[in-house]
């Protein structure tokens, strides 16, 4: 009840402010100019540098120098390490969308007007209300553990962060939420402090209310840190309050916003540990007007989303592709269609189909696959929903993870025709390679390699903790997705089983043959590693046992 009489003061006082405030100051330094004031320019100047405040330098002046290691840094995070435009608001609108769903981003985008006449306390307040409260604290966890860390590294102040890197102490103050920024500061920078804005909660839940000690005033938390020890470096934003706030140490650099125009995307090759493993479904930075353009995209992404589910599972391939690239769609099929070669195994001649050995980027590979080759194949899967099963338009087939019973079957399938498998188990958005399992090489000498590349703008098609079955149609709701699929050459005889290698052997050569020819790199990692850092679980779907 009381916050909207506030909010009326606060719109009152601002409309007053530009209306009154700004007049009257014209006005003053007309009379300035040609009044008493031009008798004495010296009282004129003498005033005007005693009310001017103290200006730190550049951070683009700060040298690198190995004596940092013994230093310690202290800096801010909003407009200062990392570049946050709108006031934070796009980091706010991930936690409210990817934790707290569409109508809770929805209600924070319909504030942005609300927004822009608050002063930056009342404006953090309403921002902190709208994303946190009733939000489950997991959900938070899961946000800032598996979503946050892309958008917080593409945003980093590449300056910021190399005297970070190079100091040996490393303490953050910042009046933002500390849930929204700790796990990354300590997991991906190195921090040994941080200290922030202390939320309420009520059990599971967060009430959306700071805690009662209040927003953090970082120079009065810098004081009751170090007490009269003075850190050795400081770096904050050009505000009066990042000013005061750094003021306090023994040297300090401010981030102009000059300096944050400069800035470009933060390069991949200087992240601090590589980014493999990432979730949610933006593929954006939610700006206010990147966001209102999704909200206005939506409606018309599902419908697009169903014409091209429709396209694809009903109408023949050169229609499919027809209309499918009306409507946005852009598949690339590079190489050409492999041919079979009959093989004599033991007098017999081997009817087996080709193996077609693929990266795995969503749950559609084997669908634009079976596209390009302009013919129908089957894919095995692991964990597939039933409603992707109901919407694909090729045969597919479940595995158990049970080494030998999954064998028989691809074993039987490709007695039956061509087969797609995925021996990542898993989608990897980044351009990584998972571990590939070496049971497909030890069933087939008929493999053919295929590099599968995808590209959105809006929505990621791949989810770890979310809805798997809304994948397809999240993948299909971009207004111009890509798909590109690279047909390798097949393996020669003498590189499989057949040819007297090892099935580990194989799945490491054909590894990095498709990692070659997405410019990827091979790790070790697998989807147990995935699906335990972005969820917390294994990602095994258990399914429950019958009753008799």
């Amino acid at each position: 009840m009381v916050f909207f009489p506030m909010m009326l003061l606060k719109l009152a006082d601002y409309l007053l402010y530009k209306i009154l405030a700004n007049s009257c100051y014209r006005a003053a330094t007309k009379v300035r100019n040609h009044g008493i004031f031009h008798r004495n320019s010296s009282f004129r100047s003498s005033s005007s540098s005693s009310q001017q405040l103290p200006l730190f330098p550049s951070v683009t002046k700060c040298t690198l120098t190995t004596d940092r290691k013994s230093q310690t840094m202290v800096c801010d995070v909003n407009d200062c390490l990392i570049r946050s435009p709108y006031s934070f608001l796009p980091f706010f609108m991930l936690v409210a969308f990817e934790g707290g769903g569409i109508f809770r981003a929805f209600l924070l985008l319909f504030s942005y007007p609300i927004l822009l006449v608050l002063n930056h306390e009342l404006k953090l307040r309403v921002m902190i209300f709208i994303t946190f409260c009733g939000l489950k604290i997991k959900d938070m966890d899961s946000v800032m553990r598996a979503v946050l860390p892309k958008f917080y590294l593409e945003n980093l102040n590449v300056h910021v962060y190399e005297i970070l890197a190079s100091s040996g102490n490393k303490v953050v103050f910042t009046s933002l939420p500390r849930v929204m920024v700790e796990g990354f500061l300590k997991e991906y920078l190195g921090v040994n402090v941080v200290k922030g804005t202390e939320l309420k909660t009520k059990g599971k839940y967060y009430t959306g209310l700071v805690a009662s000690s209040g927003l953090l005033v970082k120079h009065r938390a810098l004081k009751e840190v170090f007490g009269e020890k003075r850190p050795d470096l400081g770096i904050g934003n050009s505000t009066i309050y990042d000013q005061l706030f750094i003021s306090q140490c023994k040297e300090a650099y401010v981030v102009t916003k000059e300096d944050m125009t400069k800035l470009v995307t933060f390069p991949r090759e200087k992240y601090p540990k590589p980014l493999v493993f990432h979730d949610g479904r933006l593929a954006f930075l939610p700006t206010p007007l990147a966001t209102l353009a999704m909200f206005m995209w939506i409606p018309i992404g599902l419908f697009l989303a169903i014409f091209r589910i429709l396209v694809g599972n009903c109408l023949p391939y050169q229609l499919a592709v027809l209309l499918g690239t009306a409507s946005g769609v852009t598949l690339q099929i590079i190489g050409q269609i492999p041919s079979k070669t009959p093989q004599k195994i033991g007098g017999k001649i081997n009817n087996n189909g080709v193996l077609y050995v693929c990266t795995h980027r969503t749950l559609l590979d084997p669908v634009f696959l079976s596209t390009g080759l302009r013919k129908p194949l089957t894919a095995v899967t692991y964990s597939l929903s039933k409603m992707s099963e109901f919407l694909s338009p090729i045969r597919t087939v479940r595995l158990t993870r049970d080494r030998k019973r999954d064998g028989e079957t691809m074993q039987r399938l490709l007695s039956e025709g061509d087969l797609v498998v995925c021996p990542e188990g898993t989608t990897c958005r980044e351009p990584y390679l998972l571990r590939f399992s070496s049971l497909f090489a030890e069933l087939a000498d008929e493999i053919v390699p295929v590099a599968i590349n995808t590209k959105v703008t809006m929505f990621y098609g791949t989810t770890a903790s979310g809805l798997k079955c809304l994948d397809p149609i999240f993948f299909l709701m971009n207004p111009r997705p890509l798909y590109s699929v690279h047909i390798l050459e097949k393996i020669p005889r003498e590189l499989t089983v057949a040819g007297g290698k090892s099935g580990h052997e194989v799945a490491n050569y054909i590894q990095r043959q498709l990692a070659d020819a997405l410019g990827f790199e091979c790790t070790t990692l697998t989807r147990r590693d995935k699906y335990l850092m972005l969820a917390g679980n294994e990602g095994v779907v258990e399914v429950p046992k019958k009753k008799f």
